[in-house]
């Protein structure tokens, strides 16, 4: 990726409408005011023999890209896959999903549309659908909007311990595109020159808006290998881009050789003149998990999972190296 130096100025995140940093300080000052509770990517809860996970999360502004294209079939699958991986990164085997719809108007149409995704996003996690609830507030939502909850268990040893180690090895898995997160900064790019209906310039046979909805990828596969070996951590990359590493702990994370980003990823850079940082503090870039493992546990673990491979390690120090930036 290199940075356009087109003279239109240079799209970032916060410009864009989120300010990361306030969204950050918003969040600790919620849990701070709950009192604390166990746990980074999901909440514990101990029930005797296991823990109870929840987490909780929403399909955010890739909405708007279903909206305008009509096509609301797929975000059912984001919804549970935001919630379903964040339960994954800690360990927890995700059991049960409730979503909650709140609409300005109801629809049947679109609400079996969502439905439909739901379901394929629960058979891709392994989990049940136990509910949810469809709320009609037309002074509060314009459309639609889109949430849930994941439940998950997990005994003490399936936990991953949350810290990753100096010499540790950094193992990747790739995502499926620019998932759920980014898309205030990925639509205001994508729509300075082109409509969502326009054929995406690397792949003629999709829209603008197809390749903005591809599906963000449910990594349950990944449990198995992962509670076989000792695992230290692992992060499912989100909003924050390449910056949720240090979510393993205050270390340097040096990747020397991540998983190339899809097209999107360029076409989003070369249409907002997005800089290299901002699209790496932002989005995925091609790489959905990371998990820190010891270097023997690392080769188990990329002989089993057939797109996994080690992509860097861990350091002492306060930083992720990628690409030449230092985040």
């Amino acid at each position: 990726m290199t940075e356009d130096t087109d003279s239109e100025e240079g799209l970032t995140y916060s410009q864009s409408g989120v300010d990361i940093d306030k969204s950050e300080a918003a969040t600790a000052a919620l849990v701070g005011a709950i009192g604390e509770f166990e746990g980074d990517y999901a909440g514990l809860i101990d029930i005797g023999d296991r823990y109870l996970a929840l987490a909780t999360d929403g399909v955010g502004t890739k909405l708007l890209v279903a909206e305008a294209l009509g096509d609301y079939s797929t975000i059912g699958i984001d919804c549970i896959a935001m919630n379903a991986n964040d339960l994954i990164a800690a360990g927890v085997t995700p059991v049960a999903f409730v979503d909650y719809l709140a609409v300005e108007e109801p629809d049947d149409e679109t609400a079996e549309a969502v439905g439909e995704g739901l379901a394929v996003g629960a058979e891709q996690a392994d989990i049940e659908l136990v509910g949810g609830e469809t709320a009609v507030m037309p002074d509060v939502i314009r459309g639609l909007d889109l949430a849930g909850a994941c439940a998950g268990l997990a005994t003490e040893d399936e936990l991953f311990d949350g810290e990753a180690q100096p010499g540790d090895l950094l193992v990747g898995v790739p995502s499926s595109g620019i998932h759920s997160n980014g898309l205030t900064l990925a639509r205001e790019a994508a729509t300075r020159n082109h409509e969502y209906t326009d054929p995406f310039p690397h792949d003629e046979s999709r829209t603008v808006g197809e390749v903005l909805l591809e599906p963000t990828r449910i990594y349950r596969e990944l449990l198995g290998p992962l509670h076989a070996v000792e695992t230290h951590a692992s992060a499912h990359v989100t909003g924050g881009g390449w910056t949720n590493l240090q979510r393993m702990g205050e270390f340097r994370y040096v990747i020397d050789d991540p998983f190339e980003p899809q097209p999107v990823f360029a076409f989003i850079q070369a249409e907002g003149n997005v800089s290299d940082e901002e699209m790496h503090r932002t989005f995925n870039m091609g790489t959905g998990f990371v998990i820190a493992l010891s270097e023997d546990d690392a080769s188990r673990v990329t002989e089993e999972l057939d797109d996994a491979r080690v992509i860097g390690r861990v350091e002492t120090g306060n930083s992720v190296s990628i690409r030449g930036l230092e985040l």
